[in-house]
């Protein structure tokens, strides 16, 4: 056991438990500025992470009945075939080639994006809101689709980079269903969405062997019994602050990500 990976895992799994934010936004960068993991070893190895520690956190949510299934499964069904698309797309060499970009540097834009979003949060919620109240039936006529296509560009983004599937699927979110997910469902249907889409994807890096066990392991020590810990306090905690924060926190690792890339 490391004890340093052991720590990182607890506080990246805290952070899931209640946010519902930080298995690859967070624990990716962390790989790769402090652990020096190769940047697809931290992409396969995050996402086992991500689905792992975020199904222990899933069962206390299950028990309270937060969980939005109909959101989940229309999530599911973009996220899903895109992931597997966008594996193929993989397996064919681009992250062994480097891609379009040095991998890293693509996880940078997905860090950077979701704090963005993040810091959107709030308005987003505010104009779906404003939608859903002033033209309903138009606003529930394209729910659906476009919670479809939200989770299709989760898939491609989670596959790719590991980052996303909490902070831009809760982003997402906000804005399509702004009067019936209330911050802790919203947490909770968030999580569900993606423990599968991590699982999905994972199993494709896994037989590339991008995914290291004893550093798996290491994570999973400390983020199980901290996440569980998080997702019991998660509704009695100032959700939008929180985030706020974290946002911050992930334009600043986005940044330093950049810097490593090309400094």
């Amino acid at each position: 056991m490391d004890p340093l990976l052991v720590a990182a895992g607890a506080l990246t799994g805290l952070v899931v438990g209640v946010t519902g934010v930080g298995g690859g936004a967070l624990m990716t960068p962390i790989l790769l500025l402090l652990f020096g993991v190769a940047p697809t070893v931290a992409v396969g190895t995050d996402l086992w992470f991500a689905a792992i520690t975020k199904l222990f956190a899933t069962r206390v949510h299950y028990s309270r009945g937060l969980i939005d299934w109909e959101v989940a499964r229309r999530l599911w069904a973009g996220s899903l075939p895109a992931s597997g698309l966008t594996m193929l797309f993989i397996w064919q060499g681009w992250l062994q080639k480097g891609g379009f970009l040095p991998l890293q540097s693509v996880i940078a834009g997905a860090v950077m994006l979701t704090a963005i979003g993040m810091l959107a949060q709030q308005p987003l919620h505010r104009l779906g809101r404003h939608f859903r109240i002033t033209g309903e039936a138009t606003f529930k006529e394209w729910q659906g689709p476009l919670t479809i296509g939200c989770g299709a560009a989760l898939g491609v983004l989670v596959t790719l980079t590991s980052v996303g599937a909490g902070a831009l699927g809760a982003v997402f979110l906000v804005y399509l269903y702004p009067l019936r997910l209330t911050p802790p469902r919203l947490i909770a249907t968030d999580i569900i969405h993606a423990i599968p889409l991590a699982a999905f994807a994972g199993l494709g890096h896994l037989v590339l062997g991008n995914v290291d066990g004893m550093l798996l392991a290491n994570l999973l020590v400390g983020s199980i019994p901290s996440v569980i810990l998080g997702a019991k306090i998660s509704t009695w905690l100032p959700h939008s602050q929180l985030r706020r924060i974290l946002a911050l926190v992930l334009c600043g690792v986005g940044i330093k990500l950049v810097v490593s890339t090309y400094g």
